[in-house]
Protein backbone atom coordinates (compact mmCIF):
# COMPACT_ATOMS: atom_id res chain seq x y z
CA UNK A 1 0.00 0.00 0.00
CA UNK A 2 1.27 3.50 -1.20
CA UNK A 3 1.42 5.87 1.92
CA UNK A 4 0.29 9.48 1.09
CA UNK A 5 0.98 10.67 4.49
CA UNK A 6 4.85 10.82 4.92
CA UNK A 7 6.09 9.44 8.41
CA UNK A 8 6.87 12.25 11.12
CA UNK A 9 10.89 11.80 12.15
CA UNK A 10 12.02 12.93 15.73
CA UNK A 11 15.48 13.12 17.07
CA UNK A 12 15.01 10.51 20.23
CA UNK A 13 18.33 11.92 21.53
CA UNK A 14 17.64 12.63 25.69
CA UNK A 15 20.34 15.84 24.69
CA UNK A 16 17.39 17.89 22.56
CA UNK A 17 15.08 19.91 24.77
CA UNK A 18 11.61 19.46 23.77
CA UNK A 19 10.47 22.82 21.99
CA UNK A 20 8.49 25.18 24.11
CA UNK A 21 4.59 25.12 23.45
CA UNK A 22 5.28 28.87 21.88
CA UNK A 23 7.91 27.87 19.85
CA UNK A 24 5.85 24.88 18.43
CA UNK A 25 2.92 26.82 18.00
CA UNK A 26 4.29 29.95 16.26
CA UNK A 27 7.12 27.76 14.33
CA UNK A 28 4.17 25.62 12.79
CA UNK A 29 2.25 28.28 11.51
CA UNK A 30 -0.62 28.10 14.60
CA UNK A 31 -0.34 24.44 14.31
CA UNK A 32 -0.86 24.01 10.38
CA UNK A 33 2.21 22.07 10.87
CA UNK A 34 0.21 19.24 13.02
CA UNK A 35 -2.14 18.58 10.35
CA UNK A 36 -1.02 15.00 8.82
CA UNK A 37 -1.27 15.75 5.16
CA UNK A 38 -1.08 19.13 3.11
CA UNK A 39 0.44 21.06 6.06
CA UNK A 40 1.96 23.69 3.93
CA UNK A 41 -0.90 24.45 1.29
CA UNK A 42 -3.01 24.90 4.81
CA UNK A 43 0.08 27.42 6.15
CA UNK A 44 -0.28 29.34 2.72
CA UNK A 45 -3.85 29.25 2.76
CA UNK A 46 -4.03 30.06 6.30
CA UNK A 47 -1.55 33.34 5.22
CA UNK A 48 -3.94 34.20 3.02
CA UNK A 49 -6.67 34.58 4.84
CA UNK A 50 -4.67 36.79 7.46
CA UNK A 51 -3.33 39.00 4.99
CA UNK A 52 -7.15 39.52 3.39
CA UNK A 53 -8.32 40.82 7.24
CA UNK A 54 -8.93 44.55 6.54
CA UNK A 55 -6.12 46.74 7.63
CA UNK A 56 -3.31 44.04 7.72
CA UNK A 57 -2.41 45.28 3.98
CA UNK A 58 -1.11 48.38 5.79
CA UNK A 59 2.48 49.00 4.94
CA UNK A 60 3.38 49.44 9.15
CA UNK A 61 1.65 46.57 10.20
CA UNK A 62 2.36 44.38 7.08
CA UNK A 63 5.59 44.86 7.10
CA UNK A 64 6.46 44.59 10.63
CA UNK A 65 4.67 41.84 10.95
CA UNK A 66 6.35 39.81 8.12
CA UNK A 67 10.06 41.03 9.06
CA UNK A 68 8.96 39.49 12.75
CA UNK A 69 7.76 36.62 11.65
CA UNK A 70 10.72 36.23 9.15
CA UNK A 71 13.21 36.86 11.93
CA UNK A 72 11.63 34.66 14.77
CA UNK A 73 10.73 31.87 12.05
CA UNK A 74 14.86 31.66 11.31
CA UNK A 75 15.31 31.29 15.20
CA UNK A 76 11.96 28.46 15.46
CA UNK A 77 12.83 26.77 12.46
CA UNK A 78 15.94 25.97 14.15
CA UNK A 79 14.59 25.11 17.58
CA UNK A 80 12.65 22.76 15.75
CA UNK A 81 15.02 21.18 13.36
CA UNK A 82 17.31 20.24 16.42
CA UNK A 83 14.16 18.14 18.00
CA UNK A 84 12.38 17.16 14.72
CA UNK A 85 15.09 16.43 12.27
CA UNK A 86 16.30 18.51 8.87
CA UNK A 87 13.14 20.77 7.32
CA UNK A 88 10.52 19.33 9.28
CA UNK A 89 6.99 18.75 8.17
CA UNK A 90 6.05 20.92 11.61
CA UNK A 91 7.46 23.85 10.65
CA UNK A 92 4.98 25.58 8.60
CA UNK A 93 5.89 29.68 9.25
CA UNK A 94 7.94 28.96 6.20
CA UNK A 95 5.22 28.78 3.93
CA UNK A 96 3.62 31.75 6.03
CA UNK A 97 6.19 34.21 5.52
CA UNK A 98 6.60 32.98 2.03
CA UNK A 99 2.92 33.52 0.36
CA UNK A 100 2.83 37.01 2.39
CA UNK A 101 6.09 37.75 0.48
CA UNK A 102 3.69 36.79 -2.60
CA UNK A 103 1.40 39.91 -2.19
CA UNK A 104 4.11 42.80 -1.28
CA UNK A 105 2.71 45.57 -3.13
CA UNK A 106 0.25 44.04 -4.70
CA UNK A 107 -3.32 45.28 -5.32
CA UNK A 108 -5.47 43.45 -2.70
CA UNK A 109 -7.82 41.60 -4.50
CA UNK A 110 -9.13 38.17 -3.78
CA UNK A 111 -8.11 37.09 -7.50
CA UNK A 112 -4.56 38.40 -6.65
CA UNK A 113 -4.49 36.26 -3.51
CA UNK A 114 -5.70 33.34 -4.92
CA UNK A 115 -3.13 33.61 -7.83
CA UNK A 116 -0.33 34.44 -5.32
CA UNK A 117 -1.73 30.93 -3.27
CA UNK A 118 -1.51 28.47 -6.27
CA UNK A 119 1.69 30.24 -8.07
CA UNK A 120 3.04 30.38 -4.48
CA UNK A 121 2.46 26.54 -3.99
CA UNK A 122 3.82 25.83 -7.73
CA UNK A 123 6.85 27.82 -6.88
CA UNK A 124 7.52 25.87 -3.43
CA UNK A 125 7.00 22.47 -4.88
CA UNK A 126 8.86 23.20 -8.07
CA UNK A 127 11.64 25.22 -5.96
CA UNK A 128 13.97 26.66 -9.01
CA UNK A 129 17.14 27.82 -8.09
CA UNK A 130 18.35 29.05 -5.73
CA UNK A 131 15.59 27.41 -3.19
CA UNK A 132 16.50 23.98 -4.24
CA UNK A 133 20.00 24.91 -3.38
CA UNK A 134 18.32 26.21 0.21
CA UNK A 135 16.46 22.98 0.46
CA UNK A 136 19.23 20.77 0.35
CA UNK A 137 21.13 22.90 3.60
CA UNK A 138 20.60 22.59 7.45
CA UNK A 139 19.41 25.26 9.79
CA UNK A 140 16.52 27.43 10.21
CA UNK A 141 18.30 30.73 7.84
CA UNK A 142 17.98 27.70 4.78
CA UNK A 143 14.33 26.15 6.39
CA UNK A 144 12.64 29.90 5.69
CA UNK A 145 14.78 31.15 2.87
CA UNK A 146 13.77 28.50 0.15
CA UNK A 147 9.93 30.08 0.87
CA UNK A 148 11.42 33.41 0.66
CA UNK A 149 12.06 32.49 -2.89
CA UNK A 150 9.13 31.05 -4.43
CA UNK A 151 7.61 34.20 -2.24
CA UNK A 152 9.82 36.51 -4.54
CA UNK A 153 9.32 34.57 -8.07
CA UNK A 154 5.37 34.53 -7.21
CA UNK A 155 5.45 38.55 -6.63
CA UNK A 156 7.68 38.88 -9.30
CA UNK A 157 5.77 36.76 -11.71
CA UNK A 158 2.56 38.83 -10.59
CA UNK A 159 4.08 41.90 -11.30
CA UNK A 160 4.62 41.40 -14.57
CA UNK A 161 0.93 39.97 -15.36
CA UNK A 162 -0.28 42.99 -13.99
CA UNK A 163 2.29 44.91 -16.50
CA UNK A 164 -0.63 43.80 -19.45
CA UNK A 165 -3.60 46.90 -19.27
CA UNK A 166 -5.88 44.63 -19.89
CA UNK A 167 -5.68 42.37 -17.15
CA UNK A 168 -4.96 44.50 -14.62
CA UNK A 169 -7.69 46.37 -15.74
CA UNK A 170 -10.03 42.99 -15.28
CA UNK A 171 -8.76 42.09 -12.29
CA UNK A 172 -8.82 45.87 -10.34
CA UNK A 173 -12.61 45.82 -11.31
CA UNK A 174 -13.85 42.41 -11.42
CA UNK A 175 -12.44 41.61 -7.91
CA UNK A 176 -13.15 42.55 -4.47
Amino acid sequence: MIRLIKPRKQNDSASIVEPSFLTKLFASGLCTGYVPAGSGTLASALAGAIYYIPGFESPFIFGSVLLLSLGLGIVAASVMEKRYGHDPAEVTIDEVVGMWISVVLLPKKLFIVLAAFFLFRFFDIVKPFPAKKFDSMHGGLSIMMDDVVAGIYTNLSLQIILLVPTIKEFILRSSP
